[in-house]
């Protein structure tokens, strides 16, 4: 045998012996990165931010299956669900941090004197509910433009939510306006943007009034998300999430930085609720809301 073919033996089996040892290695670790996600998954949350889930986004469970879902993976208390559901939800200890129930719809809100009458009566009917069930949050909705310009919004939403504001503070309940973007999703919609729902805060100058900062729809009307909220923290009551573009999972396949922005929520001595409000695309939706809500909890 001559030198040159013992040297190329060698060599060979030095190479396979180093490819065995790195695909070795390569396993291990990946390993470890499974065992790792696991003890993360499982691991308790911190729950510096109490977090939420919205009923919508998950119609293809029911309401008793969602809290029981929700309730394993440490989520405190299911959005946007009214008096027919509340009783599920205290069954499973489960906490209903934005009420709904008592508004006609999106379009036609507290911007219209039209409404006014019927408004008033749904809200002043739901909000003693919402008391005597031991929640806090009640939504409301600014209702579309319809050709008025912002002053003339703010001051007919003043007019239609003074009598209600008086009574909610007789039940310590908070009318809460939701912040929608009017540029994809809901075209025409008054209260599209924080300045515009922040003067209307300041106008009926009541803690039982407040705003309800849909981080989703905000990134699209307006963005400096951060900055937003350090700066207007005082006047909103709760938060809701989804993913830009699309409003599906909050995941690294869009365009916020979820951790970023629940540590700055964190940093305002926020008390209230983040509610997971995407649409899940995958196809098991509760890994979705459980990534989730680890994702958030900072």
């Amino acid at each position: 045998m001559s030198s040159s073919t013992w040297n190329r033996r060698a060599a060979l089996k030095g190479l396979l012996t180093s490819t065995a040892t790195v695909g070795a290695l390569g396993i291990a670790n990946a390993c470890t990165m499974q065992e790792n996600q696991q003890a993360e998954q499982n691991a308790p949350l911190k729950n510096n931010l109490k977090q939420s889930v919205c009923r919508w986004c998950f119609n293809d469970l029911s309401v008793e299956q969602l809290c029981v879902a929700a309730k394993a993976m440490g989520i405190k208390g299911i959005d946007l669900v009214g008096p027919t559901d509340w009783p599920t939800l205290k069954k499973h200890g489960l906490d209903s941090p934005m009420c709904n129930g008592a508004e006609i719809n999106l379009t036609d809100g507290f911007n219209d004197p039209q409404f006014h009458a019927r408004l008033q009566k749904q809200y002043a009917d739901m909000i003693p509910l919402v008391a005597q069930a031991g929640f806090t949050n009640l939504i409301c909705f600014s209702g579309s433009r319809r050709g008025m310009s912002d002053e003339v919004g703010l001051a007919n939403c003043v007019r239609g939510l003074q009598p209600l504001v008086a009574l909610a503070a007789q039940h310590k309940v908070v009318l809460v306006m939701e912040l929608l973007n009017s540029k994809i999703n809901h075209p025409d919609y008054q209260c599209d943007r924080t300045s515009w729902g922040v003067a209307l805060a300041k106008r009926l100058g009541s803690e039982h009034f407040k705003l309800l900062y849909d981080i989703y729809h905000m990134q699209i009307d307006e963005g400096d998300v951060i900055r937003t909220i350090t700066d207007n923290h005082q006047y909103i009551a709760h938060y809701h999430t989804a993913g830009v573009p699309g409003r599906h999972e909050i995941d690294d396949s869009q365009e916020l930085n979820y951790p970023a922005i629940m540590r700055a929520i964190k940093a305002t001595g926020f008390q209230g609720y983040v509610a997971q409000e995407f649409v899940p695309q995958k196809a098991d939706k509760l890994a979705s809301l459980r990534q989730a809500v680890q994702l958030c909890d900072v």
